[in-house]
């Protein structure tokens, strides 16, 4: 039977993490579908946490790995769409726990001409390293009473975990918030993804998920929102590569993208087909 979908997620040096996304995984209703982790040159904990998973559960995973030179998840997001084996793609990152429905919904909203656009919902550090396995196979994780319980500041974001059918198709249709691509939860066809040659590699910490979404809107793929529907947690953690130089810079390729009505550039999945 053909893989339905490839979930893809970078992860660097975050063992623990890592290991709380993969238990969500575990519980997806939708099984038919591989992960392949996307590993920004990470340590040996790391490789031990993913050994586990191959031997001691049902998921399908592949790690792809390449040697630690800095901040390079464009890079590696291209591998893993080079190894990926389906033709609907799913990305989100290695801080994120899915909803059991996430894979499910995806699959279910995909449509031909069209990316998806999910929502997450972000933890407190306090709060993301007090889960447990329990948690997440009993979905407390998605549970605002515990989650308010455990100190999730009460905010109008918690209402992406109203899992009610109707109200997240209301709140889908209305939000104000652009259907844009982002790294944390968004999806598209292998296809067009390959067809604007991927993540520019050119990029660092700062809009690059999104610089893809602008160069498929380019190419004419237009997007969907499902921000309500197709959930995930964030755990916190620090970002150290985040800095001000990479941030101006994206956004200054970006602009260029959207001046020129740009879909292709040089320095992406080709590069690692030659």
């Amino acid at each position: 039977m053909a893989i339905k979908a490839t979930v893809i997620f970078t992860t660097y040096n975050q063992p623990e993490w890592l290991r709380k996304v993969l238990w969500g995984y575990e519980c997806q209703t939708e099984k038919n579908f591989e992960i392949v982790i996307a590993d920004d040159g990470s340590g040996e904990e790391t490789q031990k946490v993913i050994d586990h998973f191959k031997s001691n559960s049902l998921l399908n995973i592949q790690h792809v790995w390449h040697p630690d030179d800095g901040y390079q998840k464009c890079t590696i997001l291209n591998k893993a769409i080079i190894a990926s084996q389906s033709e609907y793609l799913i990305f989100t990152d290695g801080d994120c726990i899915p909803r059991k429905d996430f894979v499910e919904v995806h699959l279910k909203y995909a449509e031909s001409g069209y990316f998806l656009s999910g929502g997450t919902l972000r933890l407190p550090l306090s709060l993301s390293k007090k889960i447990t396995r329990q948690d997440v196979i009993e979905e407390r994780v998605f549970n605002l009473k515990w989650l308010y319980t455990h100190g999730l500041p009460r905010t109008f974001k918690s209402t992406k975990l109203f899992n009610i059918s109707w109200y997240s198709s209301l709140l889908n249709r209305f939000t104000p918030t652009k259907a844009s691509w982002n790294g944390h939860n968004s999806s598209g066809w292998k296809a067009d993804i390959v067809a604007i040659n991927g993540f520019n590699e050119t990029m660092l910490y700062g809009g690059q998920d999104r610089e893809l979404g602008e160069r498929l809107i380019n190419y004419g793929i237009k997007s969907k929102q499902i921000r309500y529907s197709a959930v995930c947690v964030h755990l916190e953690h620090g970002r150290p590569y985040k800095t001000k130089e990479s941030i101006q810079r994206n956004k200054a390729i970006r602009a260029e993208v959207r001046r020129k009505n740009r879909f292709w550039m040089d320095d992406g999945i080709s590069r690692h087909l030659k």
